[in-house]
């Protein structure tokens, strides 16, 4: 069996980590012990705080040379992401921290594979984890009290992650089937066309559904660049909205990037790329405060793109498109890219749309491999999604 590690600053979280360590021991499962303090103590450790910070890339010797703690606690971080995947006995990891040391832990963590078990402890984890968790399966728990001694709360809190992670290494993961993963892009306004085009391929395919939430966008490119993931419907490109418009849900610069990366066959489309996403209606911006606005929960607002802002991403889209050094088939519903950009719905408006269309044939350089394909219908026709299983067949025979 593989061995836990135990990551955490035991030049002020000793007591508490060694707590950590001794349930862990206790259920059979092997430990280590890591240190990642930037501060010399005299505490018995597994792993130095010194040979972590020889992993770092470029300043394997910073811990005599930086003396600001931010500095330190960026520095620790980039050589634990270098040490942790480099353990061959490594089974899973528990880290324990406030701020510094969950910066520091989960830096590690986010290099390590999906499955691989991953607890983090944290005085940081009920408010936004997604700078710490990004598009990995870290499991965040909420320390309660800080990490400060062994107390009637920590007593409780840190024995039950000890046990978590010594089940996650020792417990059994049921067999699945070998077929092919397929990974698609949903969010609720095309769930119907991704719902008919699943329902066409989980025959034949395992296939993952991704929420387009932003991390939900990072999590299906992930997948797509640790190899896992070889076949891709990429229905849902509305991230790119939020990203350009200062929307809130937003993948970032590097959305659809993993496709440079990777020469895999890719089948996409528009879907949602009429919508930019807010919180409640009190703060959407306010510069676009006379925009057309649609409620779509008291918690979520959207905004209705315009004929300039459909342009701008078309032309980022194709510019992206043209880069893919696998084949590329690119469909364009020209009735609709999504659930209310219908005749009658709040977000109808075919000249926005059709901005978009036109920048995206003016910006892809089309060929044999490389090729936009309009249709008239709206994307969650039944004919659109029978087109998309079509095309995606066609690549992935």
């Amino acid at each position: 069996m593989k061995k836990a590690y135990i990551v955490g600053t035991c030049d002020t979280k000793f007591d508490e980590l060694d707590f950590v360590r001794q349930i862990i021991r206790q259920s059979g499962v092997e430990t280590v012990l890591v240190d990642v303090g930037t501060k010399p103590h005299d505490r018995k450790v597994d792993v130095s705080a010194r040979e972590v910070a020889s992993f770092h890339p470029s300043k394997p010797g910073f811990l005599d040379s930086v003396s600001e703690r931010g500095e330190a606690v960026g520095a620790m971080g980039e050589a634990l992401a270098a040490f942790l995947p480099a353990r061959e006995d490594l089974g899973g990891v528990i880290g324990l921290g406030g701020s510094g040391g969950t910066s520091i832990v989960t830096s590690g963590m986010r290099e390590l594979p999906l499955g691989t078990p991953k607890i983090m402890v944290s005085t940081m984890a009920s408010g936004n984890v997604a700078p710490y968790v990004g598009p990995n399966d870290i499991s965040m728990m909420y320390s309660v009290t800080d990490v400060s001694g062994i107390n009637r709360v920590s007593r409780v809190v840190l024995a039950n992650a000890a046990n978590a992670l010594s089940g996650m290494i020792s417990g059994t993961i049921p067999p699945g089937d070998d077929r092919t993963l397929l990974g698609m892009t949903m969010f609720g306004v095309t769930t119907p066309c991704v719902d008919m085009v699943r329902h066409s391929l989980e025959k034949d395919f395992d296939c993952l559904v991704f929420h387009a939430t932003g991390t939900g966008g990072q999590s299906f490119e992930k997948l797509v660049d640790s190899g896992m993931m070889k076949c891709v419907l990429d229905i849902t490109t509305t991230e790119i909205c939020d990203h350009l418009m200062g929307g809130v849900l937003s993948a970032g610069e590097g959305r659809m990037d993993a496709f440079i990366r990777n020469p895999i066959p890719y089948v996409g489309s528009v879907g949602a790329l009429d919508m930019v996403n807010f919180g409640p209606m009190e703060t959407v911006p306010e510069k676009y405060k006379d925009r057309k606005l649609y409620v779509h929960n008291p918690q979520v607002t959207l905004m209705r793109t315009t004929p300039e802002e459909n342009t701008r991403m078309g032309e980022w889209i194709g510019s992206k498109l043209n880069k893919f050094p696998g084949p590329v088939r690119f469909l364009l519903p020209l009735k609709g890219v999504s659930m209310i950009d219908a005749p009658g719905q709040a977000f109808y408006w075919p000249e926005a749309d059709e901005a978009l269309f036109t920048a995206l044939e003016r910006t892809v350089v089309q060929t044999e491999d490389r090729r936009l394909v309009k249709l008239p219908m709206n994307i969650n026709d039944p004919e659109f999604a029978a087109a998309l299983v079509e095309n995606f067949r066609e690549l992935n025979p």
